[in-house]
């Protein structure tokens, strides 16, 4: 008997089917059949469905707040890459042209 290999589902696939089980219009051996997977998974991703729905409405308003970043930071940051690439292209254009450059 050959195993199979180990299957990594992603999450969308997940929630579809615990979507599906929720929902309760088929039972769990026939989605077990209809997505090839044991009952038992289907039955812990309807759990964990079912545990973490509050928090994706408890915490809307808390993750709608994009991070704070700082703006001088990045600012200087793009001045720095500019001075560097300015450099290396007054570089190349004095005599140090190397065959793979800018032609």
């Amino acid at each position: 008997m050959t195993k199979r290999p180990r299957r990594n589902h992603s999450a969308a696939f997940k929630a579809k089917v615990a979507l599906a089980a929720v929902r309760g219009e088929k039972t769990l051996a026939e989605l077990s059949q209809q997505y090839d997977v044991h009952q038992n998974q289907i039955g812990q991703w309807r759990a964990q469905l079912l545990e973490k729905a509050a928090e994706v409405f408890s915490s809307a308003s808390s993750s709608a707040a994009p991070p704070a970043v700082d703006v001088k930071t990045l600012h200087a940051k793009i001045g720095e890459l500019t001075l560097a690439n300015d450099f290396l292209e007054h570089a190349l254009d004095r005599g140090g042209r190397l065959p793979s450059a800018k032609r």
